[in-house]
């Protein structure tokens, strides 16, 4: 149905928050804004004159405290974002008095524009029900392994099936995967996932093979009981060709885009101590010196190279021998793509 919550969320329609800056940033739903009616500090005395003298007295210091220069200001931001997305919505915590308001005032410009009905709390409840539905419909579910270095996000991104959930983490889901921007929130990940999953249309959903949590980040209870459940599709490379995906997406990525060598060497000496105890004191320090060594020289494959033997891969094999009952297709890049696809 045009307009209902799950529409509003599939087709990515433009919303319009209006929440205080601090109650978006807890949550919010993709393709929102945060054009907020009130700052946090108004939030704030307009919710305590509302304790203390009711509804009335709460409208009345908000209108004085949103006059003039100030309400100018926030109609031509909404006006500004209309103009942009003429199919824009707009929505507040439950759909009610700031929702009200904001529409009142944009009418009085000569704009309409729908809102919400239930606000923040209706979106997020559908999304919270469709994560919960999700792994109890008759989609099939396949999860995608395959040791470090293989390519799996490059598979599930040449997929229509599949939902990619280290991109909606922001996390390359592994000890030194985290990206420099930060994850999103908790809620902005489930509600991204919801969103993302209404979109799903195929008889098949193709997921990689995650632990439970992606960096910070935790899967749905019932999404990681099905995922460890669904059938497995092994995609298998040799340990040259995976050193060298590993350099260029560790390594040759992010200095393209912009990091300066020697942040990049910090970020990954720091991921390569957070492990020390896993890899002991000895084999630390040979990954340690051949990584400095790496970006002195340009030559990264030695220090990679000795963290899959060393690290991935044996935890990775001890993993998949859990799991081998479950293993339905194993191939090279271009077989399990063929076979993903087909599905």
């Amino acid at each position: 149905m045009i307009g209902s919550p799950e529409s509003l969320l599939r087709d990515r329609v433009p919303l319009i928050d209006l929440r205080a800056p601090l109650e978006f940033a807890r949550g919010a739903f993709p393709h929102a804004v945060n054009l907020p009616l009130l700052s946090d500090a108004e939030r704030r005395d307009v919710g305590n004159i509302y304790k203390q003298s009711g509804q009335q007295a709460a409208i009345e210091c908000g209108n004085r405290l949103v006059s003039g220069a100030a309400k100018l200001d926030r109609i031509a931001r909404w006006t500004k974002f209309i103009d942009r997305h003429p199919d824009a919505w707009l929505y507040c915590w439950r759909g009610g008095l700031r929702s009200v308001i904001t529409q009142s005032w944009l009418k009085d410009v000569g704009y309409e524009i729908p809102r919400v009905a239930g606000g923040y709390k209706t979106l997020r409840q559908t999304c919270l029900q469709v994560l919960a539905s999700a792994p109890r419909n008759t989609t099939q579910w396949l999860v995608l392994a395959g040791r470090t270095g293989t390519g799996k996000t490059v598979v599930i991104n040449t997929l229509g099936n599949a939902i990619d959930l280290e991109d909606l983490a922001n996390h390359r889901g592994s000890s030194f995967g985290g990206h420099t921007s930060p994850q999103p929130t908790p809620i902005d990940f489930e509600n991204a996932l919801a969103a993302r999953y209404l979109r799903h249309t195929e008889a098949t959903l193709v997921l990689e093979d995650e632990s439970r949590t992606i960096g910070r980040l935790a899967l749905p209870e019932s999404w990681y009981h099905r995922m460890s459940e669904a059938p497995l599709v092994v995609l298998e490379a040799s340990i040259e060709a995976r050193a060298e995906h590993i350099r260029c997406e560790y390594v040759e990525h992010p200095l393209s885009r912009g990091e300066m060598s020697g942040e990049l060497q910090t970020r990954l000496t720091a991921a390569l101590d957070r492990i020390q105890k896993r890899l002991g004191g000895d084999r630390h320090r040979q990954v340690h010196d051949a990584m400095t060594a790496g970006f002195d020289n340009g030559e990264h494959g030695r220090w990679i190279g000795m963290l899959l033997e060393w690290y991935y891969d044996p935890m990775y094999d001890y993993q998949l021998q859990g799991k081998r009952s479950r293993i339905v297709f194993r191939g090279d890049r271009a077989a399990v793509t063929d076979y993903l696809q087909s599905q």
